[in-house]
């Protein structure tokens, strides 16, 4: 069944009660997917983290229990899901443990070479730019540092027909690969998996030091 506009829409950016419903409703149908992504990009006690698109703010949690020592800050672009990520992680803000802007991944709020961990969780679709955010995303990362994009492919043409794409835009792995060698990305390791009905690629890539090269496949 083909997703009605008006809901893609408050998925892209929720907002009013609607919003808060459907967070409420993301939570629960993206725990797997946002649990795998956190299992792939292996978070250590000391490690800072970034989250692209923090949504309901749970995933935010898990990886500040994961980076214990560390500390983990997240960007969303609604006004409504920041608020109730906010409520939901507010003893780890008090506690400076996270902290949590709206803000665009086109124009981060963090200098360069910020972070060891970054991820993404079903935000690719709503990228209008998408080159422009990685090279974003790129720049606060520290060399070395890993990134984890989970995104459902081009591929998947099932899939694809159930969002409307004037919401929605779907790339391919091959498109995805580009984009990430282009912004400074190697050592590339994407995991196909079914997850809740939908086959979802994890692409992990590690940010290449200044003048480095693809060592990996």
């Amino acid at each position: 069944m083909r997703r009605p506009e008006f809901i893609a829409r408050q998925a892209r950016c929720p907002s009013g009660i609607l919003g808060q419903l459907l967070g409420r409703i993301m939570a629960v149908e993206t725990a797997s997917a946002n649990d795998t992504a956190l299992e792939l990009l292996t978070i250590r006690p000391h490690d800072r983290v970034l989250e692209i698109g923090f949504g309901h703010g749970r995933t935010i949690a898990r990886a500040a229990s994961q980076a214990a020592a560390g500390f983990v800050a997240g960007v969303e672009v609604s006004e409504t899901m920041l608020r109730m990520a906010t409520r939901y992680n507010h003893g780890l803000i008090k506690g400076g443990r996270v902290a949590l802007h709206l803000a665009d991944s086109r124009a981060l709020p963090y200098p360069d070479g910020s972070f060891d961990r970054v991820f993404a969780v079903h935000t690719l679709y709503f990228w209008t730019e998408p080159e422009a955010h990685f090279r974003e995303i790129s720049r606060v990362m520290k060399e070395g540092a890993q990134f984890l994009l989970c995104f459902g492919p081009q591929e998947d043409t099932d899939m694809v027909r159930k969002f409307p794409a004037t919401v929605y835009r779907f790339f391919s792995t091959d498109e995805v690969h580009m984009f990430l060698s282009d912004a400074g990305f190697g050592e590339f390791h994407m995991v196909r998996q079914t997850v809740a009905a939908r086959e979802l690629v994890f692409a992990r890539a590690r940010r290449l030091p200044t003048n480095g090269s693809d060592c990996g496949s």
